[in-house]
C-alpha cells in the first residue's frame, strides 16, 4: 500500500474545447434518465453487475463468477480474505503476512513445495502469475491458470478450497520460511523505510494502523511458537470472510456447482472472534514532522489533508467522485505547466482526492523541491492550490477537463468485448473487500455518458473548498540529512500558509492555440511495391521515398494501433564530445512542442485524442513509437511528420530539464544502489561516459543547440526508415495516411550505419566489492560476459538455460537455506554491433551469509554444467513457453516487437511460426552444451555490495 504518493512525473494533455454547462434545475430533471429508466433518482444505489454470477454459502462463503473469453482458454481466480495485519495481537505481529508464505509451502492436497512444483508443469510461473498479497485489511491471493484443461482447472479450484482453511502449517515448513520472511524484511531496510518509521503514526494519527505494519517484527517473525500461528490461521480463515472471484473462459454453471461443492464444508470456529472494522480516527488538529536520512536522494514535502471517507453507493455519490477526478485533473495540468517553466519552483508537483485508510479520505497534494529550495517549492505549491480557491478555473479548462474523460470512456466501452478477465477480477474483488462499485459496462459508460453534460465549474471549484481546509492537515517533510538546517520547523510552515494566502494572486491566464499542428500540408507521395508475408498475415509495402512500411492488421483489440519506426545510426554516430546533446536531443524534442504548437498549446491541443507520439534517439538508432486509435490517426501521422520537417527545442522546456535534472542528481550517490551501479559500470567499461550514469558535468555539457542540429541530422532521411504498424486497421483505411505522410518524409538517400564504439566487458572476470549503506545487508550480482554465437537455437537454449536455473535457485538458495527473498537467473543476447551475452543471478541476503549463498548458486550453476538440468524443470520452460505464446500471438504489443525486432536485427519475421517447433528440439544435452559454453569460471564477474565499514 503506498502511503506516501509515489513519485513519477504524468504528462496530462489537457485540450481546446469548451463544454456548456447544464444549470442545476436541468441536472435534477435529467436524473430522471439516468441509465435510461425513468424511476431512478440522484439517491437510486449504482446497479451492479448483472453479468456476474453470485452466491453465498450457508457457511457466509461467497463467489463472484462471470464467463469472459479474453484471453480465450484461461481463468483467472482469486481467494478474498478479509484478513490483514490490523487483526493481529502484539504476540501476531507479522502473522497475517507470515501466514500468506505458508499458503505456498505446504497444503492438504499439495503437501511441502508440491503447489508450486506441480503449477509450474501446468504453465504457471511463480510470482508472475502465482502469487499472492497482504495488507493491513485485506489477504488476496491469484492464480491465473489455463481452462481448456479439466484435471488442470479441478485441481486449481482444489488449490484455492486449500488456501482457504487446509494449509498444514508443519514446524519444519514454518521453521524454513521465517528466514524467507526476515530476507524479504531485510531486502525493504534502507532511508524510505526508516524514515516512514517516524512519520507513519503522525500520518495515521497515533491509530492502531501505525503499529500494524504487515511484515512485522524481527523478534516476532524469528520466535513465535508453532501454535501461535495455528490459532491465528483457525481464528480467522473462515468462511464469513472469504470470496472467490472466478473470471475467465469457463462453464459458469459447472464451475458454480463445484465452487458449492468444496466451498460448503468450510466451518468457523464455535466461538468466532468478532471482525472489527478499525478506523483512523480525525484528531482535529494539524500536525506536522520533518524527517531527514543519510541515504535519502531528494526532498520531499507532502500536505495531506484528511476527512470522513466519502462511499460511492449512490448515482448521486457517484457523480461527485467525477467532480474529484475533474479538480484534479485541471489543477495537475496546471503544476505541470508550472514545472515546465524555465525556472520551475520544484522538480515535480501533483494533487489527488482519493481514499485513504481505516475510513478516511485524503486531500494529498505533494511536490519534489529543488536541493535547499524548499520554501519556493512549498509556497508555489501551495500558491497554486490558494489560485483555485481565490479564482476558480475558466471554462477552457473545465470543457478540456472533460472531453478527457469523455474520450476514456468512449474508449472503454469500444474495447468492452476484449475486457482482460483481471480488470474483472478486480471489479468484483474490490467490490467485495471495499465496498466500491461493481458496475457492468454499459451502466459504467452510460452513467458517464448521462452524469459528464450535468457538471457544473461552481460544482467542481466548490471541491476545492471544500477539501482544501485548514483542519487535520498534516505536513510531511522527508529529506536527505545534509539538508536538514535548511528544513522548516512547525511554526514556519503554517506561518508559509498565512503569507501565500494573503498575496495578491492573479488569476490563471489559459493560453491556447489555434493554429493547425503543421504549418503547410505534405506533398504526398506514392507506394512503390508491395510484397506479401503470407505467413504471418503481413505486407511489406516501400514507399517511393524509400520508407518501408511493416503492415500487420488485427482484431485483437477493437480500436487499437500501434507504429513504431527505426533507422540505423544514433549516437555511436557522434563523438564523446557531442555524446551528451546527442543522447538527450530527443528528449529534449519530445518534450517541447512541435510544428506551429508550442508544448503547453500542443498538450491543450491533444486533449481528447487517444494519441501517443514520440522520437527516439538510441545509440545505434533513431525512430519514434507510440500508439492512436482510428479516430487519432491523422493527428499521430501529423506528429510524425512534425517530427521529422519541424521538431523544435524550446528554451524554456530546455532550461527546465537541466535545472531538474541537475537537482535529481544532487544527492544520487547517498543511495547504496546507485552506487553500486556506477561501481560496477565503471570496473566494466572503463568509466566511459556512455555507460555511466550521467553526471552533473555531462548535464551542463547539453547544448541546445546542437542537440537540435543533431536531432535534425538523424531525422532529416527518412529512406533508411523502416516503420510498424500493427492493430485494427485496413489496408484501405492506412494507405491515404502512408501516402499523405509518409510518403512525403524528405530523403537524402544516404547510406548509414551505426558505428561499434567497442565498449564490451573485459574478457576475465574479477570479484569487485562496494561498501555503501547503513543496513546490515548484502546484494549480490553474478554475471558472465562474453563473445556469443547469436542464433535461433542458441537463443532458445539460453533461455532455457535462465529458466532451469532460476528455479534451482529459488529451490536452493529460498526454500532449502531459507537464506533469500528472491532470486533468479536471466540471460541477455545482442547480436549487433557484435555477438554477446550475459547471464547474471542476483540475490539479496544478510552480511553473514552471501559468501555461503555465492557457493550454493555456483554449486547449482556446476551441476547444470556437469549433468545438465532435471528433464522435468525443462518440461517446466517447454510448457510455460506454450502457454505463454497461446497469449501472446492475440496481443499486438508482441507481433509489434517481433516485427520490429526481426527488421531491426535483420532476422526472418516469420520464425514465430517455427518456434514451436524448434522449442520442442531443446534438450537436456543441448542446454547443458550451451551451460558449459558461456558459463566458464573465467567469464565470471562477482559484484557485491556491503554496509559502510565500521
Amino acid at each position: 500500500m503506498n502511503l506516501i504518493k509515489p513519485i513519477a512525473i504524468a504528462f496530462l494533455l489537457p485540450g481546446l474545447f469548451p463544454l456548456s454547462q447544464a444549470s442545476p434545475t436541468i441536472m435534477l430533471e435529467e436524473s430522471r434518465n439516468i441509465l435510461g429508466l425513468d424511476t431512478l433518482s440522484w439517491e437510486a444505489p449504482l446497479p451492479f453487475d448483472q453479468e456476474v454470477k453470485t452466491g453465498k454459502l450457508e457457511n457466509g462463503f461467497q463467489y463472484f463468477i462471470r464467463k469472459n473469453v479474453e484471453p480465450k482458454d484461461r481463468v483467472t481466480m482469486y481467494l478474498a480474505t478479509k484478513v490483514g495485519s490490523i487483526l493481529e495481537t502484539e504476540e501476531e505481529l507479522g502473522l497475517a503476512h507470515f501466514m500468506e508464505h505458508m499458503n505456498f509451502n505446504g497444503l492438504k492436497h499439495f503437501p511441502k513445495n508440491e503447489l508450486v512444483d506441480y503449477l509450474q508443469r501446468a504453465g504457471v510461473r511463480f510470482g508472475s502469475d502465482l502469487n499472492a498479497y497482504t495488507s493491513f485489511d485485506k489477504t488476496v491471493y491469484q492464480l491465473p491458470i489455463p481452462s481448456d484443461d479439466p484435471e488442470l482447472l479441478k485441481n486449481g479450484l482444489q488449490v484455492l478450497r486449500d488456501w482457504a482453511q487446509d494449509a498444514l502449517l508443519t514446524d519444519e515448513e514454518i521453521d524454513k520460511e521465517r528466514g524467507v520472511v526476515l530476507e524479504e524484511m531485510r531486502g525493504g531496510r534502507g532511508a524510505s523505510q526508516r524514515m516512514r518509521d517516524q512519520y507513519l503514526p503522525i500520518m495515521l494519527n497515533n491509530s492502531l494502523y501505525s503499529h500494524r505494519l504487515p511484515i512485522g517484527t524481527e523478534d516476532i517473525i524469528r520466535n513465535f511458537p508453532y501454535e501461535v500461528l495455528r490459532r491465528f490461521h483457525e481464528k480467522w480463515y473462515r468462511p464469513d470472510l472469504q470470496a472467490l472471484i472466478i473470471v475467465g473462459d469457463i462453464d459458469v454453471e459447472a464451475i458454480e456447482a463445484e465452487v458449492r461443492r468444496l466451498f460448503g464444508d468450510l466451518k468457523s470456529p464455535e466461538n468466532p472472534s468478532e471482525h472489527i472494522e478499525h478506523k483512523v480516527p480525525l484528531l482535529d488538529k494539524n500536525q506536522f514532522i520533518a524527517v531527514t536520512d543519510p541515504e535519502m536522494t531528494y526532498t520531499l514535502g507532502q500536505i495531506s489533508i484528511k476527512h470522513p471517507e466519502e462511499k460511492v453507493e449512490t448515482v448521486r455519490e457517484f457523480r461527485r467522485s467525477i467532480l474529484k477526478s475533474v479538480y484534479s485533473n485541471m489543477l495537475n495540468a496546471r503544476l505541470s505547466e508550472l514545472g515546465q517553466s524555465a525556472h520551475p519552483p520544484f522538480i515535480q508537483a501533483s494533487v489527488g482526492i482519493d481514499e485513504f485508510l481505516g475510513g478516511l479520505d485524503a486531500y494529498t497534494a505533494f511536490f519534489v523541491a529543488k536541493p535547499n529550495e524548499f520554501e519556493g517549492g512549498f509556497k508555489a505549491l501551495v500558491r497554486e492550490l490558494e489560485r483555485v480557491q481565490q479564482h476558480g478555473f475558466t471554462e477552457t479548462e473545465f470543457g478540456r477537463a472533460i472531453v478527457s474523460i469523455q474520450k476514456n470512456n468512449e474508449t472503454a466501452y469500444i474495447e468492452r468485448d476484449k475486457k482482460k478477465s483481471d480488470s474483472y477480477v478486480n471489479r468484483y474483488l474490490n467490490f467485495y473487500l471495499e465496498d466500491s462499485p461493481a458496475l457492468s459496462n454499459e451502466d459504467l459508460y452510460k452513467l458517464y455518458k448521462q452524469l459528464l453534460p450535468t457538471l457544473t465549474l461552481e460544482e467542481v471549484e466548490e471541491i476545492g473548498r471544500t477539501f482544501y481546509v485548514d483542519a487535520n492537515r498534516d505536513v510531511i517533510i522527508m529529506a536527505p540529512d545534509k539538508e536538514k538546517d535548511s528544513l522548516p520547523n512547525q511554526q514556519q510552515v503554517h506561518m508559509w500558509f498565512g503569507e501565500v494566502a494573503g498575496e495578491e494572486i492573479s488569476a490563471y491566464d489559459d493560453k491556447v492555440s489555434d493554429l493547425p499542428l503543421l504549418s503547410k500540408e505534405p506533398q504526398a507521395g506514392k507506394i512503390a511495391a508491395v510484397k506479401d508475408i503470407a505467413a504471418i498475415e503481413t505486407k511489406e509495402w516501400t514507399l517511393r521515398n524509400g520508407v518501408k512500411v511493416i503492415l500487420k492488421p488485427t482484431t485483437f483489440k477493437n480500436d487499437e494501433i500501434l507504429i513504431s519506426a527505426f533507422s540505423p545510426g544514433g549516437t555511436s554516430l557522434y563523438d564523446d564530445s557531442e555524446y551528451f546533446s546527442a543522447a538527450q536531443a530527443a528528449n529534449l524534442v519530445n518534450n517541447s512542442g512541435v510544428g506551429q504548437l508550442n508544448t503547453i498549446e500542443l498538450r491543450k491541443y491533444m486533449t481528447g485524442k487517444n494519441v501517443n507520439i514520440s522520437p527516439y534517439i538510441s545509440e545505434r538508432s533513431e525512430g519514434v513509437s507510440g500508439y492512436a486509435d482510428k479516430e487519432g490517426l491523422q493527428t499521430a501521422f501529423e506528429l510524425i511528420y512534425g517530427y521529422f520537417t519541424e521538431p523544435r527545442i524550446e528554451d524554456d522546456v530546455f532550461q527546465s530539464i537541466i535545472t531538474r535534472s541537475l537537482s535529481m542528481i544532487s544527492n544520487q550517490e547517498s543511495d547504496p544502489s546507485f552506487v553500486f551501479r556506477k561501481s560496477i559500470l565503471e570496473n566494466l567499461y572503463k568509466g566511459s561516459i556512455r555507460r555511466m550514469p550521467i553526471s552533473e558535468e555531462g548535464i551542463k555539457q547539453i547544448d541546445k543547440e546542437r542537440a537540435l542540429a543533431i536531432y535534425k541530422e538523424r531525422f532529416a532521411d527518412a529512406s533508411d526508415f523502416v516503420f510498424t504498424i500493427v492493430g485494427s486497421f485496413t489496408e484501405e483505411e492506412i494507405k491515404p495516411y502512408l501516402e499523405n505522410y509518409l510518403a512525403a518524409l524528405p530523403v537524402l538517400d544516404r547510406k548509414e550505419e551505426a558505428k561499434d564504439l567497442g565498449l564490451y566487458e573485459p574478457e576475465q572476470g574479477f570479484e569487485k566489492i562496494v561498501h555503501k549503506g547503513q543496513e546490515e545487508k548484502a546484494n549480490v550480482m553474478l554475471t558472465y560476459y562474453g563473445d556469443y554465437l547469436y542464433g535461433e537455437m542458441e537463443n532458445l537454449n539460453m533461455n532455457a538455460l535462465e529458466s532451469v536455473l532460476s528455479i534451482k535457485l529459488i529451490e536452493r538458495l529460498r526454500e532449502e537455506e531459507s537464506g533469500v527473498y528472491g532470486t533468479g537467473a536471466r540471460a541477455s543476447t545482442n547480436k549487433h554491433p557484435k555477438n554477446r551475452y550475459s547471464f547474471t543471478v542476483s540475490f539479496g541476503t544478510g552480511v553473514d551469509r552471501y559468501e555461503s549463498l555465492i557457493a550454493s548458486a555456483l554449486d547449482e550453476i556446476n551441476k547444470v554444467k556437469q549433468n545438465g538440468p532435471l528433464a522435468s524443470d525443462l518440461e517446466k520452460f517447454k510448457i510455460e513457453q506454450r502457454r505463454q505464446l497461446e497469449l501472446s500471438l492475440k496481443e499486438n504489443k508482441f507481433w509489434m516487437g517481433q516485427l520490429s525486432g526481426a527488421y531491426q536485427r535483420e532476422e526472418d519475421p516469420t520464425y514465430i511460426n517455427r518456434y514451436l517447433e524448434d522449442l520442442d528440439k531443446i534438450s537436456v544435452e543441448s542446454v547443458k552444451e550451451v551451460a558449459n559454453k558461456y558459463l566458464k569460471e573465467d567469464h565470471l564477474f562477482k559484484f557485491i555490495l556491503l554496509p559502510d565499514e565500521k
